[in-house]
């Protein structure tokens, strides 16, 4: 499915965990002219070199997932409609950067 989600993607970078170590969707990524910054996995016979900084920068994505995830209403999704979700989500993100 990862396949998928990249089409057509257009970004300087991809970052991913160790989970998306594959060759086809690193070349994939790579065919897009998009940097890959995704750890191989230890049992690689030829390891890859990446990022270590940018990938670092991972981390601060998934905690505000995380922080966003607190907020019921985002976490189950009990909005039917793009928008009003889409809207409840920025208000959670500023309630969260108002802390």
């Amino acid at each position: 499915m990862a396949e998928d989600l990249i089409d057509g993607i257009n970004a300087d970078a991809a970052i991913a965990d160790k989970g998306y170590d594959a060759d086809h969707l690193v070349d994939k990524i790579t065919g897009a002219g998009t940097q890959v910054v995704i750890p191989p996995k230890c049992n690689r016979k030829i390891l890859r070199s990446y990022d270590v900084d940018l990938y670092k920068e991972r981390n601060k994505i998934e905690r505000i997932f995380n922080k966003l995830k607190q907020f019921r209403r985002v976490a189950t999704r009990y909005d039917k409609l793009l928008a009003n979700f889409m809207g409840f989500v920025k208000l959670a993100a500023i309630a969260i950067w108002l802390k």
